[in-house]
């Protein structure tokens, strides 16, 4: 944590409340993974305008690999912003990001993953090539 606002008694009071009542990564839970938070950040970032100590609607839980993702795609990011997609793939090989380009609709119905038609279908095509 650097300068105001992070380094008052009203952010570190903010910061607990809020980890307090919303505990768990939001990134995570995007994924499909149930982490613990640990650093709260800003929705509207203070340098867009957003304010210093907003209400728990102005606020988000993170954890480290999440909140580092999420500034690096961010506003924040200034001249070194990415928009790789996050590494990492769920128990059936799909990526992890909900955004990543391999999670393309033409496969799937949902974000969880194929469909069991189309499983099978994958599955019935591989072993009549093969």
């Amino acid at each position: 944590m650097a300068a105001w606002p992070y380094n008052t008694t009203t952010w570190r009071d903010l910061r607990l409340a809020h980890l307090s009542r919303f505990p768990t990564c939001e990134g995570c839970e995007a994924m499909g993974r149930l982490t613990r938070a640990n650093t709260v950040d800003h929705r509207v970032p203070i340098s867009d305008g957003g304010p210093a100590f907003p209400g728990h609607d102005g606020l988000a839980s993170y954890c480290g690999p999440c909140h580092g993702a999420k500034t690096a795609r961010g506003t924040e990011a200034g001249a070194i912003k990415s928009n790789r997609p996050r590494k990492g793939c769920d128990v059936n090989g799909w990526p992890l990001d909900p955004d990543h380009p391999w999670r393309g609709k033409s496969l799937r119905a949902d974000a969880k993953g194929p469909t069991p038609n189309t499983q099978t279908q994958l599955v019935s095509k591989d072993n009549r090539n093969g």
